[in-house]
């Protein structure tokens, strides 16, 4: 097993690393990103993409978090690319994913109905006779920059995905207040007409592809976070002078530096590992599942132990660490909260 990034991806952690610097204060370079091929990475070359793997995504992902980087890419090249790859009929993939290859078309994703994780038996999304949907998902990123949205709803056996445009008739948005710079919206759907060309082939196998893929890619913003987290803290605590030296130069500092390094190091080894086992095939649910539950809980102590390290400047709007802090706790929540993926890992080794 050798999952350590090879020259093209240490090529693209470069160029993107590179890249988010030059635009640390742009809100969102989408188009820029799709110059440089990023929306296609997921996507098989003959529909317009780069025929990437996850890993690839991984690596990218790591280096938004680490930049803070807001925008659709997650929702839209990750996890709405993933369901389409994996539900769309041949129509619809070559109808959707070549421009969503080019970021020309933005898709994001309605899952959940209530709560913060994803709960296939508590969706509420109706489908009445003879096609209408009416509901509402919740905590739906990029609503407003959308063009599309696939929505999750259940039949008497099997989860169904519709693939419905954003200014069909009926479909609206509120938006939510939120703690961080990501915007989230309310989707309603107001009795909101449907056919059979909007419904997906594949049901659950493309939700559960999707949900395994998004929930990698938010551990990786987590870990890209943490790490910029450590960096910060580090750098402080080698010029921040307190008693006539630098604060690094006592015990308590350095043992809490060490604990950063674990975690971080810790968590992006997980996720590594499940990248790795996805794209080679292998059975993975179980290594997803650990990756982000860790993720969840070791990036959060990450950015707390930080809090402590800098003391009040930290709580400070013009610092980073309040920002890096949010958007792991925003992302330890999608795709699943650490509660639901430790109880996957249980059912994998015979809990009950």
């Amino acid at each position: 097993m050798d999952f350590r990034p090879g020259p093209a991806q240490q090529l693209l952690v470069a160029t993107a690393r590179e890249f988010l610097r030059k635009h640390a204060d742009a809100a969102a370079p989408w188009r820029a990103m799709a110059e440089l091929g990023w929306p296609g990475l997921l996507i098989p070359a003959d529909l317009g993409g780069s025929d990437g793997s996850v890993l690839d995504v991984v690596l990218l992902v790591e280096e938004l978090g680490r930049a803070g980087t807001p925008g659709p890419f997650v929702p839209s090249a990750v996890v709405a690319t993933s369901m389409v790859l994996h539900g769309g009929t041949l129509d619809q993939r070559k109808r959707m994913l070549p421009a969503m290859a080019a970021g020309e078309r933005i898709v994001t994703v309605g899952l959940l109905d209530s709560g913060s994780s994803f709960d296939p038996e508590r969706i509420s999304l109706t489908l009445d006779p003879p096609g209408r949907l009416t509901g509402r998902k919740l905590f739906v990123e990029a609503a407003d920059v959308a063009d599309a949205v696939l929505v999750v709803t259940r039949s008497a056996d099997d989860l169904v995905v519709f693939l419905l445009p954003s200014d069909r008739a009926g479909v609206g948005r509120v938006a939510l207040d939120t703690i961080g710079v990501e915007k989230s919206f309310t989707l309603t759907l107001d009795a909101v007409a449907v056919g059979g060309d909007d419904r997906l082939a594949g049901g659950r196998e493309s939700v559960v592809a999707a949900l395994a893929a998004g929930a990698l890619a938010r551990t990786a913003e987590m870990v890209g976070a943490a790490q910029r987290v450590l960096e910060l803290a580090v750098e402080h605590a080698k010029t921040r002078v307190q008693g006539g030296r630098p604060i690094g130069g006592y015990q308590a500092i350095q043992h809490a530096c060490a604990d950063l390094v674990r975690d971080v190091d810790a968590a992006r080894g997980l996720l590594y590992r499940a990248a790795w086992k996805l794209d080679a095939g292998a059975p993975a649910t179980a290594d997803v599942a650990m990756a982000k539950a860790y993720a969840g809980e070791a990036c959060l102590a990450v950015a707390r132990r930080g809090h402590q390290i800098f003391g009040a400047i930290g709580y400070c709007d013009e610092h980073p660490l309040h920002r890096l802090h949010k958007r792991i706790l925003a992302a330890s929540l999608d795709c699943g909260d650490a509660a639901l993926h430790l109880e996957t890992v249980a059912r994998a080794i015979g809990l009950a």
